[in-house]
């Protein structure tokens, strides 16, 4: 089926688990009352949608393994509830480093099997003009060391996280592979998402072609963080189909998944590329 329903649901997540998922469940239950549609879904959650804005170490305190746990049965279980693909945006999963945590993106099916993961791969450790002043993600981090195309039937989703949305390589080589939607969960800053979320995600779709679904944490966080909002889905065009604007909620639109083969036929940009992108070791 080339039609799919896209949603992204915005959170000002909290240090608490549990009452974070039952923001998820509260909105995946207005989102499946209002698009009862019989088209298969896929909703997404931002990154660090279960854990966020608590004390230092408090991620890797509640890492998990990958396939285990409470944050990842809980999602499995509101996958299989609601009927719906449900892309937890980052949760942290344990890594090679007992010190540092993997963040996590994981595809969960409506049958409630994780059937794809991704690693963040670039990780945020930059300075920025605003309350918290400087951000060191690699402290307890660890990068992601794979690309993860996931293929349900005609939809060939591209996984990412945040910070990666920086780095269109990484596009581009899931790009080859034939994506059609990207993901792009994030706990974009405000200041940084002010002047670039719109841009680099438009620009990230136009590149590539293909859709993407952005859902962005939003508000003053526990830790006094502030994150930008406007969870996006935009168009192989370029055009945004969606905002959230800066209230948690949630957005939704069906898209049709050969919008992107006929833009590909008229305009045969990866034909044309002379470059590759390659994962550095």
């Amino acid at each position: 089926m080339a039609n799919w329903r896209l949603s992204a649901i915005q959170l000002t997540s909290t240090p608490e688990p549990a009452q974070n998922l039952a923001q998820v469940a509260n909105y995946l239950q207005q989102l499946c009352a209002t698009h009862a549609d019989g088209l298969p879904h896929l909703v997404a959650l931002p990154e660090c949608f279960a854990i966020f804005g608590g004390r230092d170490g408090l991620q890797l305190e509640q890492q998990e393994v990958l396939g285990q746990g409470v944050i990842q049965q809980a999602c499995a279980a509101l996958a299989k509830r609601f009927g719906v693909y449900l892309l937890a945006g980052s949760l942290p999963t344990t890594s090679p480093e007992p010190q540092r945590f993997s963040a996590s993106s994981l595809l969960f099916a409506p049958d409630g099997s994780l059937i794809a993961d991704y690693q963040k791969m670039h990780l945020f450790d930059v300075q920025v003009a605003d309350n918290t002043g400087s951000y060191l993600e690699s402290a307890t981090t660890y990068p992601g060391q794979k690309i993860t195309l996931a293929t349900v039937a005609e939809l060939k989703l591209g996984l990412s996280v945040c910070y990666d949305v920086r780095f269109p390589g990484l596009m581009q080589a899931l790009g080859a592979r034939g994506m059609n939607v990207l993901t792009v969960p994030a706990a974009f800053t405000k200041v940084t998402g002010t002047a670039h979320w719109h841009t680099l995600l438009k620009a990230r779709a136009i590149e590539n072609q293909c859709f993407v679904l952005a859902p962005n944490q939003t508000g003053v966080h526990a830790n006094g963080r502030e994150t930008y909002g406007h969870s996006l889905i935009v168009s192989p065009w370029g055009e945004v189909l969606a905002d959230a604007g800066t209230e948690a909620g949630w957005v939704s639109t069906v898209i049709d998944l050969t919008d992107c083969v006929r833009l590909k036929q008229k305009m045969p940009v990866a034909h044309h590329n002379r470059f590759n992108s390659e994962l550095k070791p």
